[in-house]
């Protein structure tokens, strides 16, 4: 059974950075798709970062992260992690790792199959 623990969520204010990481145990497949979500207050749960396991490592971002986040797979240790930089306001929300194995689009949460339970981000002004 997969399972994904994610770490790595604080308070921090405007401008500042954070690195979340995600440990996937129970993890066989090989040709999937790791992402990072978020759910603010009031809105739906949505797509942040995507990146396929495969060799040529596809990824996406949300147009809201792009150049402020980065998403990367740590083969060693068995993580997915979010690299966050130039914290605003908006970005606060709780944070989820998951994996899909089957199709749908990279940043749409109802494609993936397995989630951990999230990390709360909070971003002060």
């Amino acid at each position: 059974q997969v399972q994904l623990v994610e770490s790595g969520g604080e308070s921090v204010q405007t401008g500042g950075t954070l690195r979340l990481s995600c440990k996937i145990s129970g993890y066989t497949y090989s040709r999937t798709w790791l992402g990072w979500f978020r759910h603010a207050p009031g809105k739906d749960r949505a797509g942040v970062a995507a990146i396929s396991t495969s060799a040529g490592r596809l990824i996406y971002y949300a147009d809201s992260v792009k150049g402020r986040f980065t998403i990367s797979i740590d083969n060693a240790k068995d993580t997915v992690n979010l690299q966050m930089n130039a914290l605003e306001p908006e970005d606060t929300a709780v944070y989820y790792c998951a994996a899909k194995w089957n199709g749908g689009q990279a940043l749409s949460p109802t494609a993936y199959n397995a989630w951990g339970q999230g990390t709360q981000v909070t971003v002060s002004s």
